[in-house]
C-alpha cells in the first residue's frame, strides 16, 4: 500500500517537471517575475471608504513604489445591502452586503486598456436591534467584503501578468 502511494507521488512529480509548470509568483535570470510586475500597478485614491480599503489592501500586498509605475488600475465597487435572510431568534435579523467590483488595467504609456473583470463577495452579518453593536456589525461585514474583492482582484492580476510573461 506504501509502495503504491509512493509511485503514484513519484509518477506525480515526474510529469510535474515534464510540463511548463512554474510557480505563479516566482522569477528566474530572464525575467523579473509577476511580484515586480504588480509593484509596477498605480492605483488611483478613491472617492469613498470602500474604495480606500480596497485599494489599501491592494497596495500592501503588490507592494506599489518599488519601481516604476507602468500601469493603472482602475476600480468601481458597488455595495448592496440584502434584506432578511432568516430568522433564527426572535430579536435578530440576518443581513448580507454584496460588493461588486469592475477593474480595468491601463497602459499608462498607450492609454489602452489590458484585462478587464468583475469580481465580487458577499458578507452577511446580525442585526441584534442595539444601534451601535449593529452599526459595527455592519461596517465590520463592509471591510470583510472588501478584503475578499481585493484579494481576488490581486490573484487575477497575478494570472494576467503570469500568463503574459509582462515584465517591468
Amino acid at each position: 500500500m506504501r509502495s503504491t502511494a509512493a509511485i503514484l507521488l513519484l509518477a506525480a512529480a515526474l510529469a510535474l517537471c515534464g510540463c511548463s509548470y512554474r510557480p505563479l509568483y516566482g522569477s528566474s535570470a530572464e525575467t523579473a517575475g509577476v511580484a515586480a510586475t504588480l509593484a509596477s500597478v498605480s492605483i488611483p485614491p478613491a472617492s469613498d471608504r470602500l474604495g480606500q480599503i480596497i485599494r489599501n489592501d491592494l497596495i500592501s500586498a503588490m507592494g506599489h513604489g518599488a519601481g516604476e509605475e507602468r500601469y493603472t488600475l482602475l476600480i468601481k465597487p458597488t455595495l448592496t445591502k440584502t434584506g432578511q435572510i432568516n430568522k433564527p431568534l426572535p430579536n435578530v435579523t440576518r443581513q448580507a452586503v454584496h460588493l461588486t467590483a469592475t477593474f480595468d488595467l491601463m497602459d499608462r504609456a498607450s492609454g489602452a486598456t489590458l484585462h478587464s473583470g468583475k469580481t465580487f463577495a458577499q458578507v452577511s452579518f446580525d442585526l441584534v436591534r442595539q444601534p451601535f453593536a449593529d452599526m459595527q456589525a455592519e461596517t465590520n461585514a463592509t471591510e470583510r467584503v472588501a478584503h475578499e474583492v481585493s484579494g481576488d482582484i490581486r490573484t487575477r492580476l497575478a494570472a494576467y501578468f503570469a500568463a503574459h510573461s509582462a515584465s517591468p
